[in-house]
């Protein structure tokens, strides 16, 4: 239902994005531990590779971005019966970013390619029979793709593996605000409370608003 949603969101132009300051190596590092408890229970070997030199904080809509991993890591969970599944992330000759997911999984041919992101469409009825799905996530994750301005590109053989490669222009976040010194403090006194030992006191928060920086829970 959600992808359904998120499809009519999308084609509608209904589908705002974000515009945040993250980590684009911490998120996918979050987005992969999330499959290491399955990709042990099928007995695969879940690889992370982050090249050194990216910008440590970009600005764009990590939740979409994670939607997006989320996809590329479950299906090359999903059809990799045995060996290994990767996740890389690096920074292309342009500037973009690109994030990688590979396996060793069945692959599909050349004539499964050219269809395997539109809409409903999987392998054959036999992977759905085999593997289940509604095969709208890789639409879905093109579209998104799209509206940040990127592309997803996939390679394959059968029997050999897939590679999907996810390509986005994310630009590094602009400057930190200073960060906070005792100079900012109020020069007047805090006045002081009179408390006797046991005493009970009523504690309220105040909501702090959102700064803008996505933190992921862990």
């Amino acid at each position: 239902v959600n992808d359904i949603l998120d499809l009519s969101k999308i084609e509608a132009g209904q589908l705002p994005l974000e515009s945040l300051i993250f980590s684009p190596a911490e998120l996918l590092r979050q987005t992969v531990a999330i499959f290491e408890p399955l990709a042990r229970r099928q007995s695969l070997r879940l690889d992370l590779s982050i090249d050194g030199d990216l910008p440590p904080l970009v600005q764009g809509d990590p939740l979409r971005l994670r939607q997006i991993l989320a996809n590329l890591l479950s299906n090359a969970v999903k059809f990799t019966p045995a060996g290994a599944v990767s996740a890389r992330l690096r920074q292309n000759s342009t500037g973009d970013l690109e994030f990688l997911v590979a396996d060793t999984g069945i692959g599909f041919d050349e004539a499964t390619r050219a269809r395997l992101f539109e809409r409903f469409e999987q392998a054959d009825s036999s992977t759905t029979r085999r593997f289940g799905g509604t095969g709208l996530g890789l639409a879905i994750s093109r579209r998104l793709a799209h509206l940040m301005n990127g592309e997803i590109t996939a390679e394959s053989r059968p029997g050999d593996g897939s590679q999907f490669t996810l390509r986005v222009p994310l630009p590094a976040a602009p400057p930190a605000a200073p960060p906070f010194a005792e100079s900012n403090l109020p020069t007047h006194p805090a006045p002081a409370l009179g408390l006797t030992l046991g005493a009970r006191v009523l504690l309220a928060e105040h909501p702090v608003p959102a700064t803008g920086t996505f933190a992921a829970p862990a």
